[in-house]
């Protein structure tokens, strides 16, 4: 691999961090679209992304690399899985936060992480060290924290976090490039999409064209709003260490965290508070724990 300077770097992080902000910001986005069915939100989304990702391989001259996962069965078979999980979880988190529940969704990308940690000790045999153990048991108690003072599991939360770790399992299994696999996901999932969408037209209850412009064209502006942040992202982890973007990518839920508490006023409780506090502490371990072996492996590569 080709070494990257430091010019390559700052973009890397700029294109990174802008990624992550503009997830971070998806909340108001969706929230924008209250008046509309969250399933023909999530069909929009599908159709729309499809159609911007196309434009954008044509432009890159990629259409290779999208065709590539095509030859291939196995890669064929995961992607269609992965556009499974992908397709729960955008459904999921667009229901999730046009009906309140914007806390526990930046609780379940904070979990995220920790669930990655856990998916890779059980499917690749990765060792857990003892503050990985740490950090998984803290974000436990946290969830045993909500279930004791709720009396439910916080399900969105851990829907959303293994939803999304199994979806990055799958897309590391298959090794196809971000945005190829993505144009692959949505041409699964847009017949479905597209069907649903023509379903409601011919019945006169679509949103699209009937509601007004300002939604006419949020619904239309979808893919660019789930393609450029994947976009930004992909460009990021080229360039970057893997340390800084995993310090990165706590920046999209502490977003959608303060927009949850002090702009959608969701009821944020001691409880919340004490569930909340054990995940940080317990991302805190995990990230430190990153930090330090990272460091360690510069020292051993150094000497």
């Amino acid at each position: 691999m080709p070494e990257i300077d430091q010019k390559q770097r700052t973009y890397g992080f700029i294109a990174a961090l802008t990624a992550f902000f503009l997830w971070g910001l998806l909340p108001i986005y969706w929230k924008s679209l209250l008046v509309v069915n969250p399933f023909e939100i999530l069909c929009h989304r599908i159709v729309w992304s499809l159609a911007f990702i196309a434009v954008v391989l044509t432009f890159m001259k990629g259409w290779s690399a999208a065709i590539a996962p095509m030859k291939s069965a196995k890669s064929l078979g995961i992607l269609i899985l992965s556009s499974l999980m992908i397709g729960t979880n955008w459904l999921l988190y667009i229901w999730a936060v046009n009906t309140n529940h914007v806390l526990e969704t930046s609780l379940g990308y904070y979990i995220n992480p920790l669930v990655n940690v856990l998916l890779g000790f059980l499917f690749f045999k990765e060792r857990l060290k003892p503050l990985q153990l740490v950090a998984i048991g803290l974000a436990a108690l946290g969830v045993v924290n909500s279930v004791i003072s709720y009396g439910e599991l916080p399900w969105i939360s851990l829907v959303l976090a293994v939803s999304f770790g199994f979806y990055g399992l799958l897309r590391k299994i298959a090794a196809v490039e971000s945005l190829p696999g993505l144009f692959f996901e949505t041409l699964v999932l847009a017949p479905i999409a597209l069907g649903y969408i023509i379903k409601l037209q011919m019945e006169g209850s679509s949103a699209l064209f009937t509601v007004s412009p300002h939604i006419d064209f949020l619904l239309i502006g979808a893919g660019a709003a789930t393609s450029i942040p994947l976009i930004g992202f992909a460009y990021g982890a080229r360039r970057l260490q893997l340390t800084t973007l995993g310090l990165l990518q706590y920046l999209a839920p502490t977003i959608a965290f303060c927009l949850g508490v002090f702009v959608y006023h969701e009821p944020f409780s001691v409880s919340h508070l004490i569930t909340f506090a054990l995940i940080w502490t317990g991302l805190a371990v995990y990230t430190a724990d990153s930090l330090w072996t990272m460091r360690k492996h510069r020292r051993h590569t150094s000497s």
